[in-house]
């Protein structure tokens, strides 16, 4: 059902404009390339507007900011928005501190967004203006859970209802929704969590799959968290003694870049409420 939409990315090869932080921007370039798609990182404001203007889609994540780049991520969305590409915002920490929180605040506002990604405390600070995060990880209070699952679906379709676009949180269950329909993924590994950019990764795939597949928002979306999360779990079982986090980190990228579309619809685990 999904795989259709991953291979529209191999098909197409999108050019997507990144811009993102500089913990993990080689591993988003290269989960793009393993994907499918080319990567173009750029977040000098005079630069920026430009390379957004030969891409097809862009990602913006605030995991490192400063004024220059911020600066840049509204040069580069607003022209995005004027050429009619597909803007994803990643809002990496919003809610540990004013200035994060202003930012993902501001972008939302003054941006059209196709979708916002984020673990489930960075977008119930977007929501509800709470500051409760405890950085770029989730508040084990904020955790979605089978008990707290119909709450927490309701809570995403209304988010996405509230900004106009797409809705993902991504944890240990990933909720990927529109107004209406709820995609409820279970696949990935609790592993994944202790690899730096494993949802930096998933942000620029998302832009990927959006811009391949500009007419299926929502299913593009839940391919792209699928993918990644089959990756992990596939990562995972070619684990060998005295392999690590590093090792699981690659192992995800090259599990990514031999997938296709049949891989993807026999290992993705959903269900749509």
């Amino acid at each position: 059902m999904l795989g259709i939409y991953f291979d529209e990315v191999r098909k197409k090869a999108p050019l997507v404009h990144n811009i993102t932080n500089y913990v993990t921007v080689n591993d988003v370039a290269n989960i793009l390339l393993a994907c499918g798609a080319s990567p173009i990182m750029s977040d000098e404001p005079e630069d920026a507007e430009e390379i957004t203007a030969i891409c097809g889609g862009l990602n913006i994540n605030i995991g490192t900011l400063n004024k220059r780049t911020i600066s840049g991520m509204y040069a580069a969305g607003c022209k995005a928005n004027e050429l009619g590409h597909p803007v994803l915002l990643d809002p990496v920490g919003a809610g540990a501190s004013t200035l994060r929180t202003n930012t993902a605040q501001g972008l939302l506002d003054m941006l059209k967004l196709d979708a916002v990604r984020g673990n489930i405390s960075e977008i119930k600070t977007l929501a509800q203006g709470s500051t409760s995060t405890r950085g770029v990880d989730a508040d084990v209070a904020d955790a979605v859970t089978e008990e707290s699952l119909e709450s927490a679906v309701a809570f995403v379709k209304a988010f996405a209802k509230q900004v106009g676009s797409i809705a993902a949180v991504t944890g240990a269950i990933d909720l990927v929704a529109d107004e209406n329909r709820c995609f409820v993924i279970r696949n990935g590994r609790p592993e994944m969590g202790k690899i730096t950019g494993t949802g930096c990764q998933l942000s620029g795939m998302m832009a990927a799959f959006l811009t391949a597949n500009p007419e299926h928002k929502l299913e593009a979306c839940a391919a792209a968290v699928c993918a990644m999360g089959l990756a992990g779990e596939i990562a995972w079982s070619r684990m060998q003694d005295g392999d690590g986090n590093s090792t699981y980190r690659n192992r995800i990228i090259d599990a990514i870049y031999h997938m296709n579309g049949e891989t993807l619809d026999k290992g993705a685990r959903f269900e749509i409420r």
